[in-house]
């Protein structure tokens, strides 16, 4: 995590946001730092962090492991988003 901090510093973004996410390529992803489960469908999970939400699209979507704001998503994810901006996958 202290990396993650390093990079956001150099960018000039001390304050970024907090969900940090890795996704494997149409099997899912993990998400770090979530502090709720804001909505959840098939299609469709917003994750709510200490600084925002995070939207996750996809199709097949379920929950798996989510513990200590570590969140496994199953499925097909498309993209990733949040208010502001997105990233798509």
């Amino acid at each position: 995590m202290e990396f993650l901090r390093e990079i956001a510093g150099v960018l000039g973004a001390a304050d970024a946001f907090r969900i940090h996410y890795a996704v494997v390529d149409g099997r899912g992803g993990y998400f770090e730092n979530v502090a709720r489960l804001a909505f959840f469908s098939d299609r469709e999970i917003v994750l709510k962090g200490r600084k925002g939400c995070v939207r996750v699209e996809g199709e097949g979507l379920s929950l798996g492991k989510y513990y200590a704001g570590d969140l496994v998503i199953y499925g097909n994810i498309l993209h990733i988003g949040r208010e502001g901006g997105g990233e798509k996958l």
